[in-house]
Formats: C-alpha cells, structure tokens, sequence
C-alpha cells in the first residue's frame, strides 16, 4: 500500500527511471478533475461528506469510471490533501528568516482556513507528497541560511508549524470563551479554580487585544524564542 501510495502522489513529479511519464487518457475524465471535485466537496461540507458516489453525480460519469484514475478513498484523500497544499501561491524570497518564518506561518494559517478538512491531515501519519514538500523545503532553506545545521533546521520548521496548527484546532472548530468557561458557573467553581475566577473578573477578555489576535501574539513568541537560540547559539571555533 505505501508503495502504491507513493507511486500517486510522486510518480508525475519524479518519474520512476525507464518508465516517463504515463500518458493522458483520452477521456475527459481525469485525476485533476476527480480530485478538484472532492476538494470542493470537502471544503463546502467536510470531508465527511466525500463519496465516490458523490464525486460521481458531480462530474456525470459512472462510479465504476473512477477507479480507473484514483484507487480508492484513501488516496483520493491524498491526492486531495496534497494538492490543496499545492495549490498555495508561492511565497516571496525574504532577506530576514523572521520575516521569512512569520510569512510562511500565515500563509498556511490561509491555506488551513480554506481548507479545515485539511487540518487534521496534517498532523496524521500520512506520505508526504510534493505539495507539502515544498512547504518543508521552503522553511528549511530559511533556517539554513542562518546556518543553523540541518538537524536543527527541521525542529524549528517544526516548532512553527507545530504552533500554527495547535493555534489553529480551535479557531476552526468554531469554540468561543463561553464554552470554554461554562463550567465557571457552578457555585464551587470558583474556588476550585481561582485564576480562572480572576481572569473572568477582570473582565478584559473580551476587548483584550492580545486575545483578540493571539494567533499572532503567539507566534510572535514562538520567534522570539527562535531568533534568541540563532543568535545566541554555540559556534564551530568560537565563531561570533
């Protein structure tokens, strides 16, 4: 299966030595059209709601007709995961890494938004495709540039993109400080959970401009902390 799968999601990017690329099928069907009309399935209902009977009303052709150009759910998903994160339009060159990080971290803030059926993808065992590797590839060379070696490179493309998609979960999934603090209501609340009790009391959170946007507040830190290790990090030979 996993060979299967890589074959899909890599074999038009980085044809398989001797063998080229496969050759259009004459139908007007396609895998670009299958994929684009479960894409916008997902994106108007969610990816629940993707069917191969489905995708099949949506395009007028037989069920059957798919699987000649995508082998199941679990590839069409992704296909569909790979090419939304493909889809993006690429990101600018940056002469500062932190301009470089905070542009890359919204622009997958973006993408997600778009797509949130996409989200839980991310952070699931899955192949990566060329798609999201540019997005690596991308984040890496930034790191990099700031000579950071290419182990530590990737914890911190990781330490960002952890932090997007963690800050992102509940923005999409609709939750509200009501919901957060219901449980505030009970008597013995109060008590219980004094901090919580005082942050309530201030009654600032709701014009906070820091909780207004604190996607952005975090993040910021999360580059803070960044910029402190590049800067003050050990160097080969004492260098500056």
């Amino acid at each position: 299966m996993a060979g299967d799968m890589y074959g899909l999601l890599w074999e038009r990017e980085l044809p398989v030595e001797g063998r080229g690329r496969r050759p259009g099928r004459p139908s007007g069907l396609s895998r670009e059209r299958i994929v684009a009309e479960a894409t916008a399935i997902a994106d108007a209902e969610g990816l629940h709601q993707v069917s191969m009977k489905r995708i099949a009303d949506g395009l007028d052709c037989g069920v059957m007709s798919l699987y000649r150009h995508v082998p199941g759910k679990d590839e069409l998903v992704a296909l569909m995961y790979d090419a939304t994160m493909a889809d993006a339009p690429p990101l600018p060159e940056f002469a500062d890494w932190r301009d470089a990080m905070h542009a890359w971290a919204m622009a997958v803030r973006t993408l997600f938004r778009a797509h949130p059926w996409a989200l839980p993808l991310a952070t699931a065992n899955h192949m990566m495709g060329p798609g999201e590797a540019y997005w690596l590839d991308w984040a890496l060379g930034v790191f990099t540039r700031t000579g950071l070696d290419a182990d530590v490179s990737l914890a911190a493309v990781l330490a960002v993109n952890g932090y997007v998609g963690g800050a992102l979960r509940p923005e999409l999934q609709g939750q509200d400080d009501p919901q957060w603090f219901r449980f505030m209501r009970h008597p013995a609340a109060a008590e219980r959970f004094p901090n919580v009790q005082r942050l309530i009391d201030s009654g600032g959170i709701a014009d906070s401009p820091v909780l207004k946007d604190s996607f952005e507040f975090g993040l910021g830190l999360v580059l803070d902390g960044l910029e402190r290790y590049i800067e003050t990090r050990p160097r080969p030979g004492g260098e500056p």
